[in-house]
């Protein structure tokens, strides 16, 4: 098994609750103080091991906190037992326990909470220290200072092994994350892209099988262009797997007049002058792209005009046909451009006209 930070970390907290513990026992000179102590221990220890681990689960500091009012009274109960029997365990107990008895106060109760009751602890240590060794200030400020670290390194401790599986999580989470936008992102560029290319094969493969016969020439120029298309489809194919997307306004309005005239219907451009980042013009692309498809598939249109203008720091895109069919502004391809339009700070709308056509409008900041 891989040694993680994470058992590092926890180790070190039992490691010194369980080692500070077993120090007492060398002080141990009758059974009856080993028989106190062993019971004491138990009690102290088992409270203590589920604070721990509540704090490492990353529980938050709420509700009673039973294991650790448990603690206090095995720590400050078992005191005076020990004293009766011998000063010198009494004193090494209430020194010890009163150490981890902080790192519980620090891992279960809020830190506005916690710091009062750990001032009170090392007071209590502290004055038990000085009175013990006659009024020796060094042996007091000892005790003291053995509070403060002991019990801030096992805070530190335990918060580490927590942040750090939160962390594993998180980036767990992000890997997940990227996966599912990189299988979204390919779905969408399929469709976008592939839709309009594949309407262009049929179309043209229609045209052709009814130019065969009466214009054998036509027929040839259609079929070549067939061919030509499916070779960008092919090419589309390979960059969407590449993760390499690369469109342009101007060539797609271009090859979206072709389609549509391809398909009967007479296309009207009106373009702006525009100078805009790529990731602009790539989502002014794409809106032509499956705007046009739409009027292909979706539609019994004989005219549609393109347009773009820029005003106030942000172009809009309007494309616009005269007959659009029941149900038109739904599906997958409206939601991928209001994904891309949103990625940008855009938005985009998709309705029918009062005319009974149909508009999409794409609008980004420049």
């Amino acid at each position: 098994m891989r040694i993680t930070p994470q058992h590092v970390a926890v180790g070190t907290v039992y490691v010194i609750a369980v080692g500070f513990t077993l120090v007492i026992f060398s002080l141990v000179t009758t059974p009856l103080e080993a028989v106190i102590l062993t019971v004491a221990a138990l009690a102290f220890l088992v409270p203590h091991h589920l604070v721990v681990r509540r704090a490492l689960r990353g529980r938050e500091p709420r509700g009673v906190p039973v294991a650790l009012i448990v603690e206090i009274a095995v720590t400050y109960g078992t005191i005076p037992v020990l004293f009766s029997l011998s000063p010198f365990l009494g004193y090494n107990w209430a020194s010890s326990m009163q150490t981890i008895l902080a790192s519980a106060v620090l891992l279960r109760l809020r830190l506005g909470a916690a710091i009062p009751v750990m001032a009170v602890i090392g007071v209590i240590d502290l004055g038990m220290g000085f009175v013990v060794s006659g009024g020796s200030v060094p042996l007091a400020l000892y005790n003291l200072v053995t509070v403060i670290v002991t019990s801030g390194v096992t805070y530190g401790a335990v918060r580490l092994a927590v942040v750090s599986e939160q962390l594993a999580k998180a980036r767990m989470e992000l890997a997940e994350a990227a996966v599912l936008r990189e299988r979204l992102r390919i779905s969408r560029d399929l469709h976008d892209g592939l839709g309009s290319s594949l309407t262009a094969i049929a179309l043209k493969g229609d045209l052709a099988h009814r130019l065969v016969d009466a214009d054998p020439g036509a027929a040839k120029t259609e079929l070549a262009e067939l061919a030509a298309v499916a070779r960008d489809a092919a090419q589309e194919v390979r960059q969407v797997a590449r993760g390499y997307r690369e469109m342009s306004l101007a060539q797609e309005v271009h090859r979206a007049v072709a389609l549509l005239e391809a398909s009967g219907v007479s296309c009207r451009t009106d373009l702006a002058e525009l100078a805009v980042p790529r990731p602009v013009d790539e989502a002014l692309a794409w809106a032509v792209r499956e705007g046009v498809t739409n009027v292909v598939r979706h539609s019994q249109a004989t005219t549609c005009s393109i347009s773009t203008s820029a005003d106030e720091g942000a172009v809009r895109l309007e494309l616009v046909n005269d007959r659009a069919r029941r149900g038109a502004g739904r599906g997958n391809g409206l939601t991928g451009l209001r994904e891309r339009a949103e990625g940008l700070g855009g938005s985009v709308s998709a309705g029918r006209t009062e005319g009974g056509g149909f508009r999409l409008a794409m609008e980004v900041p420049a």
